[in-house]
């Protein structure tokens, strides 16, 4: 399977259980950012999430909160650069204890003194590193030499433990997509189980013109859905048919929510119009009709998986084929 059964079967038991109640919407994922401190200042990011002081870092009992207030079965921990929250391991181990599915996504330069030999490997944790190139490029984005060497190397460090490994790779502007099927075959050679490819998503507070219009994304998607014939890319393959302008879907902003040092991020996990402290204030005053529709000057660009992909699961009960076409990706890749 493409998905472990107990990720695919967490994943199912949620959306049964919010159709059972008649919820409309319901988050699939959690971003827990426990800090905005982070150990690089990638070109592509958002300056409020890597100049963060660690002292202004969550407590441990608010991001358990927010695991337990959101519902989602997966936990996904970014930040900042997670490997820093100095209250890991507790965090860790208390979202296993909820039988909620991590995925910890890091740039992998702290890996062996915060993680390896600290964080036993756990079926439900997943080590998340991002790569957005070969060595050139990757070392450029990240504005750091040696970079690439480091997260590779701990990559291979991880699977020797025992850990399960997966990596993303962002799509710039400037990204030759033959560079992203030579990383796709160097990491399928190190033994990654997965590989999310995305496009470059603009946070607001980021002016560089780095990022990819509708039709930049859709040109490139188009050779990226090819590659994933080949590797095992871990989006749908709706989703990439999406990317690559073949078919159409509404956003799904609700579906990953996001719990920040500044509370609970709306509309989505790029955009920041508003930051409550309170679960009920962020999502009943939220316009989800609004934002849905994607008819904001912010979202004309956006084709981000955590927008999209629940728009795809959304749709399936319409589309059989979809349907039986997903469950054949899952179960075969």
């Amino acid at each position: 399977m493409r998905f472990p059964l107990h990720l695919t079967a967490g994943t199912i038991a949620n959306q049964t259980r919010a159709a059972l109640q008649g919820r409309k919407r319901f988050p699939f994922v959690l971003m827990l950012e426990p800090l905005y401190t982070c150990n690089l200042a990638c070109i592509g990011c958002a300056v409020e999430r890597h100049t963060g002081k660690l002292a202004d870092r969550l407590p441990l009992s608010r991001c358990l909160d927010a695991v337990d207030t959101s519902g989602a079965p997966i936990v996904s921990l970014c930040g900042g650069e997670p490997t820093i929250y100095p209250e890991l391991p507790e965090l860790v181990s208390e979202i296993i204890r909820r039988k909620r599915h991590i995925y910890l996504c890091t740039n992998g330069l702290l890996l062996d003194q915060k993680v390896y030999g600290v964080i036993a490997p756990d079926k439900r944790l997943v080590i998340n590193v991002h790569l957005d190139g070969m060595r050139e490029t990757h070392d450029r984005v990240c504005a750091r030499e040696g970079v690439f060497d480091k997260a590779i190397e701990m990559i291979r460090e991880g699977r020797r433990l025992g850990h399960h490994m997966m990596a993303n790779m962002t799509i710039f502007k400037e990204t030759d997509v033959e560079e992203v099927e030579e990383l796709c075959q160097l990491l399928t050679s190190l033994g990654v189980e997965g590989m999310l490819v995305s496009p470059g998503y603009q946070y607001e507070s980021v002016t560089r013109d780095i990022f990819l219009t509708r039709d930049e994304i859709q040109t490139k998607f188009k050779r990226v859905l090819a590659i994933s014939k080949k590797y095992r890319l871990t989006s749908t393959p709706m989703f990439l048919e999406f990317a690559a302008g073949l078919r159409d879907y509404d956003c799904s902003p609700w579906s990953t929510v996001t719990y920040t040092p500044r509370g609970w991020k709306g509309p989505c996990y790029l955009i920041g119009k508003k930051f409550s402290e309170e679960w009920e204030e962020f999502w009943n005053e939220t316009d989800w009709d609004y934002w849905e529709s994607r008819q904001d000057s912010l979202c004309q660009n956006c084709a981000m998986h955590s927008g999209f992909e629940a728009s795809v699961v959304r749709e399936l009960p319409k589309k059989p084929g979809d349907m039986l076409r997903l469950a054949a990706w899952n179960l075969l890749g």
